[in-house]
């Protein structure tokens, strides 16, 4: 009890002990235990713990003294107990980090005994616990053992060869801890050694632990082991072909090992491993498939042979072989899993023989075949994101089609499985088809027939487990999604009683599933989109009951209430009208359910989706009610709910307006003001159309309302955020306002009101206080209004005309005019308005440089509407005005960008000589307006254009290569284009660019490809290997390019590379993104590596790059962690000079905050702990309170953050 109560007090922090009592308390518990009580025993070692922190450093010394020497004394307890001491002791030494000598001087005490009890070789036991203890502290504190690395690895070299199993495999895990901490010397020494004993191969038991040994190696330490894999690998192969199967077993280990954590030094390698694994992973001697159509006779004769002579003797247990076909397999994954560009390779060799493995009797083993092939067609899973959806280059589809021809192999391999007893067989094949169903939709159509009897014996057999169910669901699912409903119509029969049994399951997970499953056939029993024979009534008698069952019951799990009113909603939208009688009564639990807060958002969806049912479902019993709930909804503060309550309110608007009240839309009138403001943009959008439509349908409620949001509405119009689907929403809005004939929303109305602040803004003398944004918006709308109303649209015109003309209108005036007359002229024709082209000319000259660029915008735009007559104008002007070209450059790009191509065909020849005599102008601005104009133009007809553009490269002047260049970049958009082929043909000659002797050439040309890796990855993917070095090189300093410029008694350097060199790296940032696959990740890293010791702008961007790539190849990362970990702690340990100018100091910090996202980027690295290098730098982190406050800040930011995706390079 005493010292029970002991360690009571020693945990709690107020305990404090002069150094009289320390020495006793210590003394007293390294004497009780040695107590003949176990129990005492136990509570002494556990207050060892708690006192360790507590008292000095000799009396720590003392205890360990002592325990060292009771773990080698006879008495088997007393030994067991000293060592479970020391383990408590050391797992409660402070880390080396907080800078206490005390834990280097204890671990030192400690290894010199340990590594003397090791030696000795006298007691098992007591050397199996002596290795443990040494695992244990090399792990934990490893660098602080430095010193005695050496002597440790003497002294377990010679346990390796320890008659013992359990001794070698200890030392073996105690190895694995030293090679992540120690020197470069000593981890050679050791993989000489372990070399030297693989080539003498003295045993064949000695050999396996050798390979065990640097398989356990290259798992803890992988990246150090890379450069020794020439010589390793070709002694792992021979041991391949020896007679002994735990020794290949460990070998395959090892090649596992290997794949996973040296990619890079493996991969010359990997087709003679990739061989070896297809031999074995069929290697089975002892058991004779022949029942296959004798498919495949194994390989070992001498493996049949030897089964005949020893008969009697031989039993299955003996058997191992399956032990290699298992580490075959999982190897094979490994190789699949990291190797994407091997994919047709893996279909052509590796997918005809795993499939013919299905067969595999061991169940472990088939697991793993079936998890390899699972990984090989998450490799072929077309990469889903917005920017390869519109880049669907051919090359992808080879392995899909090479896989679509094996489908019948793999559906004839699985089928019978399907029905076998075994669970864990049946779970591999459910997630093995429900992955080729997502990989190749449609692909199994014409195999329904072989599936479905498995699909229902598993879940109709009572004994299947509840995650055999789920599976076979969660399959069915998929299955029902990816395929044509047609091809389910046969089986619909035997498919829908034990999925509705499934909804009537007890346990709510299958429940849940099953409602999913039943959602998914209800579309498929009757698609409402398109002309179907089959009679779907007969079912509806075993759908509906089960659903509504679960929906009535309250008491039921959250997902599955969730899933019940879903289902539900889906069976009345397809089936609705075969329920007669049923109906109501559902609809009025709808209501029930709409009027609980966690049942509410779900139930509004399946409203939405009843609503919108082409068998216009009778929805009234429920609306009076049903009403002014969804109104309310408008008034939460849940974002979700607003949003698909308005689209539900819209729905019910279009197709119920003869059951609805005017009562029951002002309810909901009455809520929308407050949802329309620029604080979210997206749910006032969806308001302005709900609005939209109430204004068609019910014309006579708008006019009670307008006031107030009309005045919502005005402001939103007039804020600098507004832009996209919210602006067309109120330009919608405003065209159906006015189509209302209301009095008081007539078109002059609103006109005056659009612009009023506009007008008034000059007059009170106020400089303007809208935004440039604003002006854009007000003219659209504007324009959408006079195109409402044509009677009134001259008058709105001439108004303009007068403003532009008048000299009392104030700027903002002229601009909004100006802009006016662009959005108007885009749609009319304004060529009857004489006196345009002179007063647009005469604002060319204006003082303000805003109702320059906007009368430059509406000539443009003017031109769109009449080529025929401005066109020729404005190119005799720009030939003829040097003054206003640039002006003039900027209507032309207008009109090329918005007019349709055949509308510019016969002036294309013309507008292309005009713009080459301008591509050599010394102004970039100017420059870059006419590449801009001559991209665009290519567009209009690239078969004829874009071999001209390539002509023009080899032209003397690097401005003309430099504009050629540019106008390329704006022929690439994300979306496909008739242009794509052309380019990916050519895009090559232009990259050749890169290597231009001008510096200014070379930029652009970064730019360019740049453009084309984030937008159109495939032009570019095949040209990599060509254009990559001439990136690289660009991305290195250059000492010639650097000047010193005096300003008057400063010295000050200026770099002309800088920003070739930004745009190179920029340009390796977006390959990251697009085309990770087809890089070198180590030579990339190399130049990452430079970048970070480079100028700040550059620093900034490798930092960014860092951070990305820790998530995206984390091994790479690893294997040169020290390297890159250098120049991120001299950036976090600056200082900046005390006399600096603020900037400076911002400067720094911004450069710390972005060096720490990359730290914190790297800690996310799973393994990253162990790398010495790392631990220490986070440690000085962790000591340093200004590193410290810095690097917890920079934590919560990213905890905020939903993804790492949010790192842009913005």
């Amino acid at each position: 009890m005493a010292t029970n109560d002991l360690m009571m007090e020693l945990q709690k922090d107020s305990i404090k002990l002069d150094e009289d009592s320390e020495k006793k308390v210590v003394k007293m518990l390294l004497k009780l235990l040695e107590d003949k009580n176990g129990e005492v025993q136990n509570l002494a070692v556990k207050c060892l713990g708690p006192l360790v922190g507590k008292v000095k450093e000799y009396q720590v010394e003392t205890i360990v003294d002592t325990l060292c020497t009771n773990m080698l004394s006879d008495k088997e307890q007393l030994r067991d107990i000293s060592s479970i001491g020391l383990k408590t002791v050391i797992s409660e030494l402070p880390p080396a980090a907080t800078g206490s000598t005390m834990t280097a001087n204890v671990c030192k005490k400690i290894t010199a005994q340990l590594t003397g009890a090791i030696g000795k070789q006298e007691d098992i036991s007591v050397q199996l616990e002596a290795l443990d203890i040494l695992s244990d502290m090399l792990s934990r504190l490893g660098g602080t053992l430095y010193s005695f690395h050496s002597s440790i690895l003497s002294c377990l070299l010679p346990q390796l060869t320890s008659p013992r199993l359990a001794v070698r495999k200890r030392a073996i895990v105690a190895l694995g801890h030293l090679v992540l901490t120690c020197s470069g010397n000593i981890f050679s020494e050791l993989t000489e050694h372990l070399l030297a004993e693989l080539k003498k191969n003295e045993s064949t038991s000695t050999t396996r632990t050798y390979i065990q040994c640097i398989a356990g190696i290259s798992r803890q330490a992988g990246h150090r082991i890379g450069e020794h894999l020439e010589k390793i690998i070709p002694l792992i192969v021979q041991y391949c072909n020896v007679e002994d199967d735990e020794l290949r077993e460990y070998c395959f280990q090892a090649f596992e090992s290997f794949v996973r954590r040296c990619p890079k030094e493996i991969d010359p390698h990997i087709p003679s491993v990739m061989g070896l694994c297809l031999k074995y992973i069929t290697f089975d001697p002892n058991y004779n498939y022949d029942n296959e159509e004798e498919e495949e006779r194994m390989e070992t004769e001498n493996g049949e042979d030897e089964e005949q002579e020893s008969d009697d003797e031989y039993s299955d247990d003996d058997d191992i072989s399956w032990k290699v076909r298992r580490a075959a397999a999982k190897c094979l994954e490994a190789i699949v899993s990291s190797r994407h560009d091997l994919l047709q390779d893996f279909y052509k060799t590796l997918s005809p023989v795993l499939i013919s493995r299905f067969k595999e009797r061991e169940e472990n083993v088939k697991a793993d075949i079936f998890s390899a092939y699972i990984a090989l067609l998450k490799q072929t899973l077309p990469t889903q994101s917005w920017r390869h959806a519109s880049d669907a280059s051919g090359k992808d589809d080879v392995p899909l089609t090479m896989l679509q021809n094996q489908v019948p192999n793999i559906v004839k391999a699985l089928h019978k499985q399907l029905k076998e007893k075994s669970i864990k067989s049946r779970q591999g094949c459910f997630s093995l088809l429900t992955e080729l169903a997502s990989v190749l939709p449609g692909c199994l159509a014409d195999h329904i027939p072989a599936l479905v009897p498995g699909i229902v014996f598993s879940l109709a057999d009572k004994s299947s487990s509840s995650n055999m169910r789920i599976d076979t669901l969660s399959f069915l699912h998929v299955l029902l999604c990816n395929h044509q409903p047609e091809v389910f119509h046969p089986h619909i029969k035997s498919l829908l009683p034990p999925v509705v049994a499934c909804i009537g399951d007890s346990f709510y997970k299958i429940t849940s599933e099953a409602l999913l499953v039943t959602q998914q056939l209800v579309k498929v029993i009757r698609p409402l989109g398109k002309s179907c024979t089959f009679d779907a009534k007969p079912y509806v008698k075993d759908l509906f009951p089960g659903t509504l069952k679960r929906l009535k019951a309250a008491d039921i799990d959250q997902e599955v209430k969730e899933r019940a009113i879903s289902c539900m909603g889906q069976i009345i939208y397809n089936l609705g009208d075969h329920l007669s009688t049923d109906l109501q009564p559902t609809l009025k639990i709808f209501l029930e359910r709409l009027k609980n807060e966690i049942t509410r958002l779900t139930t509004v969806k399946a409203l939405t989706l009843i609503a919108s049912s082409p068998l216009k479902i009778d929805l009234r019993p429920i609306l009076g009610d049903g009403f002014p709930i969804l109104a309310s909804f408008l008034r939460k503060n849940q974002r979700a709910l607003k949003l698909s309550t308005l689209t539900a309110l819209d729905i019910l608007v279009k197709n119920y307006s003869d059951s609805l009240k005017p009562a029951m839309i002002e309810s909901v009138l009455m809520e929308l003001p407050a949802l329309i403001n620029e604080n979210d943009m997206h749910v006032s959008q969806v308001a302005v159309t709900f609005l939209t439509t109430l204004a068609k349908v019910y014309p006579s409620c708008i006019s009670k309302i307008s006031g107030s949001i009309l005045t919502e509405i005005l402001q939103l119009v007039h804020s600098p955020l507004l832009q996209g689907g919210a602006l067309n929403a109120i330009i919608d809005f405003f065209q159906a306002l006015v189509l209302t004939k209301t009095a008081a929303m007539g078109c002059s109305e609103l006109m005056k009101q659009l612009t009023a602040p506009i007008y008034s803004s000059g007059s009170a003398g106020a400089s303007v206080t809208l935004h440039k944004q604003a002006y854009y918006s007000v003219a659209k709308c504007v324009a959408a209004l006079s195109s409402a109303c044509p009677k009134e649209a001259p008058g709105i015109l001439n108004q303009f005309i007068q403003d532009v003309k008048s000299p009392k209108s104030s700027s903002a005036v002229k601009v909004l005019a100006f802009l006016s007359l662009a959005e108007m002229g885009r749609t009319m024709n304004l060529s009857a308005q004489k006196e345009l082209k002179t007063v647009i000319l005469e604002a060319f000259t204006s003082p303000s440089e805003e109702v320059k660029s906007a009368a430059s915008y509406a000539l443009g735009n003017i031109s769109v509407g009449n080529l025929k007559e401005y066109l020729p104008f404005m190119l005799k002007e720009i030939g003829s005005q040097p003054k206003r070209q640039y002006l003039l450059l900027h209507s032309l790009k207008e009109v090329i960008s918005s007019s349709p191509a055949d509308g510019l065909k016969p002036y294309v020849e013309d507008i292309w000589a005009l713009l080459f005599k301008h591509c050599e102008c010394t102004e970039e601005g100017t420059r870059n307006v006419v590449a801009e104009c001559l991209g665009k133009l290519t567009l209009v007809n690239p078969s004829e254009l874009l071999p001209r553009l390539k002509k023009q490269l080899s032209s003397g002047s690097p401005h003309a290569r430099s504009t050629v260049v540019t106008a390329v970049k704006f022929t690439i958009a994300d979306q496909p284009q008739p242009i794509d082929a052309l380019l990916k043909s050519c895009i090559g000659d232009f990259l050749k660019t890169l290597e231009d002797s001008d510096l200014n050439v070379r930029r652009v040309a970064l730019a360019m490809f740049n453009s084309a890796a984030h937008n159109k990855p495939s032009l570019i993917r095949e040209l990599l290997n060509a254009v990559l070095p001439s990136l690289y090189s660009e991305t290195k300093v250059r000492r010639e390019l650097i000047r010193e410029v005096e300003m008057g008694p400063f010295k000050h350097t200026v770099d002309d590379g800088l920003d070739v060199r930004k745009a190179a790296f920029e340009c390796m940032y977006t390959l990251l993104e697009s085309c990770l696959d087809r890089l070198d990740i180590y030579e990339y890293l190399n130049h990452v590596e430079d970048g970070l010791k480079d100028h700040y702008d550059i620093r900034m961007l490798t930092f960014i790059m860092l951070a990305r790539l820790s998530t995206l190849c984390p091994n790479a990362v690893l294997q040169r962690l020290e390297r890159l970990i250098e120049p991120l702690r001299a950036t976090c340990s600056t200082k900046v000079k005390a006399g600096s100018v603020k900037q400076e100091f911002e400067k720094q910090d911004e450069l710390k905050r972005s060096a720490m996202r990359a730290v914190a980027a790297l800690l996310t690295i799973p393994e990253v702990e162990k790398s010495p290098a790392m631990a220490e730098f986070s440690s000085q982190i962790r000591s340093n309170p200004e590193m410290a406050s810095l690097f917890e800040s920079i934590q919560k930011d990213s905890a905020s953050l939903p993804t790492t995706e949010s790192m842009d390079t913005s």
